[in-house]
């Protein structure tokens, strides 16, 4: 790490300098004559290109009541505080692994300082960015958009391409990419010396961060871009649990990022800073890399697993059973869930989930009558109830869990009128109503300490060691209440305090286990992913339509984190049983399925892919993903998934769904290498493989579709 000019106080306007970094990262920012500190360089130490003049920005964008843009149109950059900011001090630190640098920023017109963090982990190629900004004026100031991390300076877009992921509940992960230049039209800059007043955006909305799209995208460089963009790769996350914003284009004749939270243009945000006030924002990572997209995302996975709250279940990776997919689908009885306990364990289920309905009374009704979180006696008859098919769990060796859906209350539900109205969202004085819920703010210690209860005595009295927490509603765009000034501020604190309840949840029952779900992948974003220990990767039911959602997961989350569904069913064959679990094995594999009705051979194709996972697992945890034929497309007929673990052994999964018996798979990082390809799961399979090394080709033939295997390559 290196910093020039003053390691604290103010610097003359015109010639401040501050380089910053490690031996993954370097960054230079640069205030010129007009005294604006703008990013001129980032990127790996020795392999970072200084960004051309006149196309850098300005370290934080930010815009504010009485204040606009310098340049009209739709684009969040060029404000008017932006280019007013100017250093008043810095600082850099490093603590653990963390190098720090702390720019301290002011605009004496609207009296608001800005205060950019940037994060980085050493010896990774990540950035991490977000911004406080205090009202230091003597009246109330109301901010519209704040960036969390900007970057001008970029190839010229005619060099780049860029990449965005749709999330769909069902169809989560699905990249999609295309010429920068195609969705930036060239307008003659030369000519015009204007800059467009168009961009490329991609937002989120309401409390699902992850409905429609990831908060992610990534830019990358042509092949024949010029040395400067040539393999180079932009890669970020957002990590906001409720609204962003990224946004890309055309500056000056160059790309540029610019990373947003919640703004009032895209999500009904503005926060009223009384004097003295502070707000800050959602952060946001950047990772860069001379390796493309696949590279970039090696450094990305890594800074997600230091940024991640430290837990015994990232080594463990047990192996989870849930009753729900496939199988009881809400409907859980003492009857129907003891032989699947027995099942469960024989096949060699660790943890034991049961999921939705354990408190429902109305024999279906409960959609709208939760909140209890009470079991329901006509399920759990007798003297014992639900605590039967507890005891039942761990008698088989297994870690009792349960699904809950704390921040909803049922409109129906004998809680709703006990809480204070005060402690669920609301517009105009009127409770928010979505899908037969009403939504509850964290922020009111009524609705904490509901949940504090119900929490403390599943977890505390009822011995329970995993919970599911669905979240199955999306309320944009927020609440007014709590003394927020707008809507979406109201649920972005509210999502605050949401975590907030996680982390304490967490300090009180150290050992316990949270799955974060919100209808499958609708919540997956990087908020979420540092604080729970896994994260549902889909609620689809199609064992066909799973490979593309398993094969893409790991781009938004670390394979050790990845919750697969893999619901083998006694009517399926043997090839589609072992289609649908080897898609979970590269994952964390959620069992689920009629397990105790198959037959013995049927059982024991399960229990064969439980005992190659918990043979490979402890590779997971350092592994970092790669797409041989890409990242798959939705309708992909051969999707293929590999991961590299830290000793070099390379693990892939290739299904078939339909096309041809054969498909190669080109891996170049073997090439001119002997390699023996082993075939993990199933043992018993007409698939064949067969390694070319001068050409660095793994051939595959699947005879059968739909089929899969799980390969094992390592060097002779």
């Amino acid at each position: 790490m290196a910093v020039s000019s003053q390691e604290r106080g103010a610097a003359g306007p015109d010639d401040i300098t501050i380089a910053w970094g490690h031996t993954a990262l370097t960054a230079e920012f640069a205030a010129g004559p007009d005294g604006v500190l703008r990013t001129v360089r980032l990127g790996p130490p020795g392999d970072a290109p200084a960004v051309p003049p006149g196309t850098a920005l300005p370290v934080v964008e930010l815009l504010a009541a009485g204040t606009g843009t310098e340049w009209a149109g739709q684009r969040g950059i060029d404000t008017a505080v932006g280019r007013r900011l100017r250093l008043r001090s810095h600082r850099a630190e490093v603590a653990g692994h963390w190098h720090r640098l702390r720019l301290d920023l002011v605009d004496e017109t609207t009296g608001l300082a800005a205060a950019l963090l940037l994060e980085s982990p050493e010896g990774t190629a990540v950035v991490r960015g977000s911004v406080t900004v205090t009202n230091e004026a003597a009246e109330v100031r109301t901010l519209y958009a704040v960036s969390s991390l900007t970057l001008g300076g970029l190839p010229d877009p005619a060099g780049l391409d860029l990449h965005w992921a749709e999330n769909d509940w069902l169809a989560e992960c699905r990249w999609r990419s295309e010429p920068l230049r195609r969705r930036v039209p060239d307008l003659h800059h030369a000519l015009h010396r204007q800059d467009a007043r168009g961009r490329v955006a991609y937002s989120s909305r309401g409390s699902w961060p992850t409905d429609g799209h990831l908060p992610m995208g990534a830019l990358t460089g042509k092949p024949d871009a010029g040395p400067d963009a040539a393999g180079a790769a932009w890669l970020w996350q957002i990590e906001s649990p409720t609204g962003w914003t990224w946004e890309s284009g055309e500056r000056g004749a160059a790309g540029y990022l610019a990373l947003w939270g919640p703004s009032d243009t895209e999500h009904q945000w503005s926060e009223r800073l009384a004097p003295g006030a502070s707000f800050t924002t959602v952060p946001a990572a950047l990772a860069l890399s001379r390796a493309g997209f696949e590279g970039a995302l090696a450094e990305l996975t890594a800074y997600r697993r230091v940024l991640r709250r430290p837990h015994p279940d990232h080594a463990a990776l047990p192996v989870v059973f849930n009753d729900y997919m496939n199988t009881l689908k809400g409907d859980p009885t003492t009857a129907k869930l003891l032989p699947l306990v027995h099942a469960a364990a024989t096949a060699g289920a660790e943890y034991f989930v049961i999921d939705a309905g354990w408190y429902d009374g109305d024999a279906g009704g409960w959609w709208d009558t939760v909140g209890a979180w009470q079991p329901a006696a006509a399920r759990f008859p007798g003297e014992r109830g639900i605590h039967e098919v507890l005891d039942r769990i761990r008698a088989h060796g297994m870690v009792p869990g349960l699904w809950l859906e704390p921040e909803v209350i049922g409109v129906r539900s004998p809680i709703a009128p006990t809480l204070p109205d005060a402690a669920y969202f609301a517009r105009d004085g009127v409770r928010v109503r979505e899908n037969g819920r009403f939504q509850l703010d964290l922020r009111h210690p009524a609705a904490r300490r509901h949940l504090d209860a119900t929490v403390d005595r599943i977890v505390g009295a009822w011995g329970v060691g995993y919970l599911k927490l669905d979240y199955n509603i999306s309320v944009p765009p927020g609440t007014d209440t709590g003394g927020t000034s707008s809507p979406g501020a109201g649920l972005l604190a509210h999502a605050r305090a949401y975590q907030d309840w996680l982390r304490a949840v967490l300090e009180r029952h150290p050992r316990l286990v949270i799955e974060n779900c919100a209808s499958g992948g609708m919540r997956m974003d990087g908020s979420s992913l540092a604080l729970t220990q896994l994260q549902s990767t889909s609620d689809q039911q199609d064992f066909l339509r799973y490979p593309p959602i398993a094969a893409s997961a790991p781009t938004a989350v670390p394979p050790e984190q990845g919750a697969v569904w893999a619901y083998p069913q006694p009517e399926f064959t043997d090839d589609e049983i072992a289609f649908t679990l080897a898609g979970a094995l590269l994952g964390r594999i959620h069992l689920s399925g009629h397990l105790n009705r198959m037959t013995s051979g049927q059982l024991a194709l399960v229990r064969e892919a439980v005992r190659v996972y918990q043979g490979l697992r402890a590779d997971l945890p350092g592994a970092v993903p790669f797409w041989p034929l890409g990242l798959p497309d939705w309708e992909e007929p051969w999707p293929a998934l590999g991961l590299r673990a830290a000793d070099g052994t390379t693990y892939l999964t290739v299904w078939r769904r339909g096309g041809g018996p054969v498909r190669t798979l080109p891996l170049p990082a073997w090439r001119g290498r002997p390699v023996e390809p082993e075939v993990l799961y199933p043992a018993a399979t007409a698939g064949t493989v067969a390694w070319s090394a001068p050409e660095g080709e793994l051939t595959v033939t699947l005879p059968r579709s739909p089929a899969a295997l799980l390969l094992r390559l390592r060097a002779r």
